[in-house]
């Protein structure tokens, strides 16, 4: 047989030690063996027995060996050794898929493909040894932390103790892309640490606590890790290859990694989202994530390959479990301690307006009490932002928006999901990893005040999550696809030709840059006529622009139809130019307000932001002031216009470039308007359905009579955050002056919508001044 590649490293001294050695086959035996040999002819008066390795779950029966040998001295070294195949680099994505197969895995190979590998290449077989420790060191480390009683509790305790150890060896030789947890299950159910709050528990076992770690159980197998970007890629097919990063976010977040473990939150508009992430920690060379989800997506065969894919299934319902809470609670604990990596969604569920939803902090409870109670010196919270120029799943949001049902998942549907991915180019991916959030800078030192006050832990726990979801929409670039449907939902369905769509963005993309707001490669491409062209022909014939043929030159405009599936691109956008935006609300309300305009402007600018925090991330009040002012700065001499009013504010407004808030903001409002309406004469109390399912009707009926612009503003999903606004403002249950307050509220959002209406007109006002403009040019160019 031909010598393989050996550890040759200085593991074995001449001191005493016990060999423990995981051999499965013959092969393996005679590899190991002639490695210890090499071993003692380099140390010949050492004194080395080998003994076979147990299995991590041997019965007490297996263990007699290993028990005696652990009672020969405590100062005697105990060193695991393995054989450690390691496959071929250069094999193809065929050969990858092959070691899903029985058997064919090419990283614990049976013994015929054993063979064959050392007839081929034998440097693919390498026998590793992990770090050697003292019996004394072990014995101790038991008592320390498990429940263990007797020698052959200690022995399992070794054995676990010694596969752990090969794991790590063979990290040092893959490289970090391939950790993962190993023995979870019984290290978890040995720990004194889990016993000790196991029985506070009344009726809880054991037994029952162990099927729910089996529920629970993850890992990344390692042919899984080789085909992460085959399958990956498979899913997100329809997309260019190459995702966007950059390139100096991840060189940052990979030295933040190597000092700390994290839980890496993830915008979340898509279920592509969840093979994007570990793509992209495995394309970086990061270490891989195990990725929480709903345990709805554990289907068919789905779920046992998603489960070696580092997918953590979670309950959605158990409020009323407690075993279950702290079993989940005890593993995120144990999975933070080990300094592996989660993630999941920060938003719990995917957006569907396009907007990012509020963050969910359960999980993150969690997390934040594995820190407080000592189990790393720090957890980064690391945000990730998740684009895409476009999405398939946006006729599915349209549909909801309209009041349709969820499909239930399952083999049928994920074939379909991923059949429609493969219908069209549906452009670029982008992922972005702005600077991580410390968990110890928002909740203090472990063993802190937060430890036991839980109103204060909440409070710190909200921050936290608010700065983690803030840092990814700056984080986020703003896409072509955003900025076109942004424009031509605001036309009410009248089509553009290209240079009418061009020399309109011109506005948009000077604001972004002023603000030095992220832009993808796409949105820089408006500045030219070509960029604009390829990306309206890119959303062409429904998807969710319709382009119009025949004439003397094309035209595109956004249908009835499609406007919900244009109001998701929309959306994704509107955190950039949101400030502005209530800006431009707040002088049009100053324009009309009697007395102090200027206190008149930012009590309503105030006003606005309150309104709208339930749809929206907004900076702190004092930042948010700030803001504000930096940006009606760039007017000169602006709080004298204001205070003026009148003609100021209207030419103030004019040389405003651009005006947005009837782009951004007015079906928002819209839609708040028309529960209000509802509210008139509905009873104290309503529930949220038939809330919902009234405005519906009065909606659609608005629409059709031109009370309301569009179909956007007609949306279950614009509906469920404007029940909050007006639970917000005390407007749902019975109180006293209820039918008078409803009305007033009522009031206060047509006023906004007619503000929006203003703001409009000025609008439309400096598009056809451009318009003359342009074709005032292009006469000149013409007679020259």
């Amino acid at each position: 047989m031909t010598e393989p590649t050996a550890d040759i490293s200085a593991v074995l001294t001449d001191q005493d030690s016990l060999v423990l050695a995981s051999m499965e086959t013959p092969v393996e035996m005679q590899l190991v063996m002639d490695w210890l040999g090499r071993q003692r002819a380099r140390n010949p008066d050492a004194k080395y027995e080998v003994l076979k390795l147990p299995s991590s779950d041997a019965p007490p029966a297996a263990l007699t060996a290993l028990v005696g040998q652990l009672e020969s001295g405590e100062d005697r070294s105990v060193v695991p050794v393995r054989v450690f195949w390691r496959p071929a680099p250069d094999r193809g994505r065929l050969a990858k898929l092959a070691g899903l197969l029985p058997g064919r895995d090419p990283y614990q190979p049976n013994e015929r493909l054993q063979r064959r590998v050392l007839d081929k290449d034998p440097r693919c077989a390498r026998v590793i040894a992990g770090d050697p420790a003292k019996v004394s060191e072990l014995r101790q480390q038991w008592r320390d932390t498990t429940v263990g009683q007797d020698e052959r509790d200690f022995a399992q305790f070794v054995t676990r103790r010694a596969y752990l150890a090969m794991e790590r060896a063979e990290y040092r030789i893959l490289g970090p892309q391939y950790k993962s947890p190993r023995l979870l299950k019984p290290e978890i159910l040995a720990s004194a640490r889990f016993r000790a709050g196991l029985k506070k528990i009344p009726g809880a076992t054991v037994e029952e606590a162990g099927k729910m770690l089996d529920e629970l159980a993850t890992g990344w197998s390692r042919v899984s890790v080789d085909l992460v970007s085959v399958l990956g890629r498979a899913i997100s097919r329809g997309f260019e290859p190459e995702i966007d990063y950059d390139e100096y976010q991840v060189a940052a977040m990979r030295t933040a990694l190597e000092a700390h473990p994290a839980v890496l939150l993830f915008s979340h508009r898509s279920y592509i989202d969840g093979a994007v992430v570990p793509v992209a920690m495995q394309e970086n060379r990061l270490p891989p994530v195990h990725v929480f989800a709903g345990i709805n997506l554990s289907f068919g065969v789905m779920g046992p390959l998603l489960r070696r894919s580092g997918v953590i299934f979670i309950r959605r319902n158990i409020g009323d479990n407690p075993l279950y809470k702290y079993v989940l609670r005890e593993y995120v604990g144990y999975i933070v301690e080990k300094r592996f990596n989660l993630s999941w969604s920060i938003e719990g569920t995917r957006s569907r307006t396009g907007k990012m939803l509020p963050p969910k902090l359960g999980l993150m409870a969690y997390v934040a009490d594995a820190y407080l109670d000592g189990r790393s010196e720090d957890i980064l919270l690391q945000p990730v932002s998740i684009s895409f120029d476009q999405l398939h799943e946006t006729a599915e949001y349209a549909e909801y928006a309209r009041g349709g049902e969820k499909t239930p998942e399952g083999i049928g549907w994920l074939y379909n999901f991923i059949k429609a991915q493969g219908e069209r180019n549906y452009g670029k991916i982008y992922v972005r990893f702005p600077e991580a959030v410390s968990m110890r800078q928002y909740l203090g030192p472990p063993h802190g005040e937060l430890a036991q006050d839980k109103d204060a832990k909440r409070l710190a726990l909200q921050k936290m999550s608010f700065e983690v979801a803030w840092r990814i929409l700056q984080a986020t670039p703003v896409t072509a696809t955003g900025l076109v449907c942004a424009l031509l939902l605001t036309t009410r369905g009248a089509a553009l030709t290209l240079a009418q769509l061009h020399h309109t963005l011109q506005d948009s993309l000077d604001y972004l840059e002023r603000k030095l707001t992220p832009m993808s490669t796409s949105a820089l491409r408006l500045r030219t006529p070509d960029g604009v062209r390829a990306a309206v022909d890119a959303l062409s014939n429904g998807h969710p622009i319709t382009r119009v043929d025949g004439g003397r030159e094309p035209v595109w405009r956004i249908a009835p139809d499609d406007e919900h599936a244009a109001a998701f691109y929309r959306n994704s956008v509107i955190h950039a130019f949101l400030e502005t935006s209530i800006v431009e609300l707040a002088l049009a309300y100053a324009q009309r307000a009697e007395g102090d305009r200027m206190e008149a402007f930012w009590s309503q600018a105030m006003r606005l932001r309150d309104l709208l925090k339930f749809d929206f991330y907004f900076a702190d009040s004092a930042a948010f002031r700030e803001n504000i002012a930096e940006e009606m700065a760039w007017h000169q001499d602006w709080e004298s216009h204001v205070a003026a009013g009148g003609d100021e504010i209207d030419a103030l407004l004019f040389a405003k470039r651009p005006l947005m808030s009837d782009a951004m903001l007015r079906v928002i409002f819209e839609s708040y308007e028309i529960v209000a309406d509802v509210l008139r004469d509905a009873p104290a109390g309503i529930g949220d359905k038939e809330l919902t399912d009234l405005a519906l009707g009065v909606g659609r009926q608005y629409v059709a009579q031109t009370r309301v612009r569009s179909n956007e503003s007609v949306s279950t999903l614009l509906f469920a955050t404007a029940r909050q606004v007006v639970a917000d403002q005390d407007l749902i249950g019975p109180g006293p002056d209820l039918a008078e307050r409803r009305a007033a509220f009522r009031s206060e959002l047509r006023d906004i919508v007619r503000d929006c209406d203003y703001v409009g007109r000025i609008a439309r006002t400096q598009f056809v001044s451009r318009e003359a403009e342009a074709l005032q040019k292009g006469r000149a160019s013409r007679a020259q």
